[in-house]
C-alpha cells in the first residue's frame, strides 16, 4: 500500500523522497541560529517509521557516524514506512564537545520537556513534538561518559514483547534489561508507548570502528525484522551470535584514591573473588587490591588511571556462574 505524506518541521515529505530539514530551535548571543539537523526518508510503501538519534550527549559522537553510515545504504524506493535520523540532537553540546548544554544541564534528564521551561526543557519538547510523535519505534544511540568506556551493549525494556524482540534481532554482545530513568527520552517515549532501544558503546569524542560496525549492522538487522525493506539488508553481513541476556549489572569502586593498574578488559569473563587490579601510589607501592564481588562480564570500564576514593572503576555484568 502507498505511503503517507509525512510532515515535519513545517514540510511536507511525500512517499518516495528523502528531504533534509533544519528545525530552528534558538539563537546564540550574537543572533546565529541553531537548528535541530533532521533527515527523513519516507519510503514508497506503509510501514513502521523508526526514528535513529545521537549526540543527545553532545561528546557522544560515535552515533553520528552510525547514523551517516546508515543514511547511505537507504533508499526511499525499497523502503516500507520511513526513516526519521537526527544525527545531533544536542548541537550545542556537540559544537563545545561537551555532554551538556550551555546551562550545565543533562538534555537526557530534560524530557518530555516543555516550551516555556529551560533551554534543555524547550530542546526535549521539541524533539518529542517533532520526532518521536511521529514515530512508532525508536532508536538512541549513545556511548559511555568521559572517562569511561563501554562495551557495545542494548538496554531496554525487556519484559516488553516488542522491544525484546528489537533487542534480539539487533545482536549487540549484550542486552540488559534497564528501566528508565526519570526525565530520559526513553522514560517519555515509552510512556506513549514507543518501542525504545538505547544502544551503548565506546567513549566520549572518540570513533570505535568496532561499536560503529555493529551499531551499523544491530539498525540495519532491527530494519529486518521490522520488514522495512524490499530486500534483506544483511543478507552479506554475518551472522551475529546471540546477545547475552542481563538482568542485574553493578558497578565497583575503588576502595581508596590512587594510580588504577587494571587488569581486565571489556568482555572479559570474571569469576568470584577474582583479582581485577591493584591501586598504588606515586612510588609504585601497592595500597589496596580490587577483587570481583561476583560473576559476571565487563561491560564497562574508567579509562583514566588516576581515581579517589568510591570512583566507579569497574562495570560488571552480573552473570550466573
Amino acid at each position: 500500500m502507498t505511503n503517507q505524506t509525512l510532515e515535519i518541521g513545517g514540510m511536507a515529505i511525500a512517499p518516495g523522497q528523502r528531504q533534509r530539514l533544519e528545525i530552528p530551535v534558538a539563537q546564540l548571543p550574537t543572533r546565529t541560529a541553531i537548528s535541530l539537523p533532521v533527515v527523513v526518508i519516507n519510503g514508497q510503501y506503509q510501514g513502521p517509521i523508526l526514528w535513529l538519534s545521537a549526540a543527545i550527549h553532545g561528546d557522544e559522537i560515535n552515533g553520528v557516524e552510525i547514523i551517516r553510515q546508515i543514511l547511505s545504504k537507504i533508499k526511499a524506493k525499497f523502503l516500507y514506512g520511513a526513516i526519521i535520523a537526527v544525527p545531533v540532537v544536542n548541537v550545542f553540546g556537540f559544537i563545545e564537545q561537551s555532554r551538556y548544554l550551555p546551562d550545565r544541564r543533562d538534555l537526557n534528564r530534560s524530557f518530555p520537556g516543555s516550551p516555556q521551561g529551560s533551554l534543555a526543557s524547550r530542546l526535549a519538547h521539541l524533539f518529542m513534538t517533532e520526532i518521536v510523535n511521529h514515530s512508532t519505534h525508536g532508536i538512541d544511540l549513545h556511548t559511555a561518559a568521559q572517562p569511561r568506556i563501554n562495551l557495545p551493549q542494548i538496554r531496554g525494556n525487556l519484559a516488553d514483547t516488542e522491544t525484546y524482540q528489537c533487542a534480539q534481532a539487533f545482536g549487540a554482545p549484550l542486552m540488559i534489561h534497564a528501566t528508565t530513568r526519570d526525565g530520559s527520552l526513553r522514560q517519555a517515549a515509552s510512556k506513549k508507548g514507543i518501542p525504545v532501544l538505547l544502544y551503548e558503546a565506546g567513549e566520549a569524542c572518540r570513533f570505535d570502528a568496532q561499536a560503529i560496525e555493529i551499531g551499523v549492522r544491530g539498525i540495519l538487522q532491527v530494519m529486518d525484522r521490522l520488514e522495512m525493506y524490499t530486500h534483506a539488508l544483511t543478507q552479506d553481513l554475518p551472522s551475529p551470535s546471540p546477545s547475552l541476556e542481563i538482568e542485574k549489572t553493578k558497578w565497583i569502586r575503588a576502595s581508596r584514591g590512587g594510580l588504577l593498574h587494571l587488569d581486565v578488559n571489556l568482555g572479559d569473563k570474571i569469576e568470584k573473588k577474582q583479582l581485577l587490579g591493584i591501586i598504588t601510589d606515586a612510588f609504585g607501592e601497592t595500597l589496596a587490591k580490587i577483587r570481583s564481588p561476583d560473576h559476571g562480564v565487563v561491560i564497562g570500564q574508567v579509562q583514566n588511571p588516576l581515581v579517589n576514593q568510591g570512583d566507579a572503576v569497574v562495570h560488571l555484568a552480573l552473570v550466573k556462574k
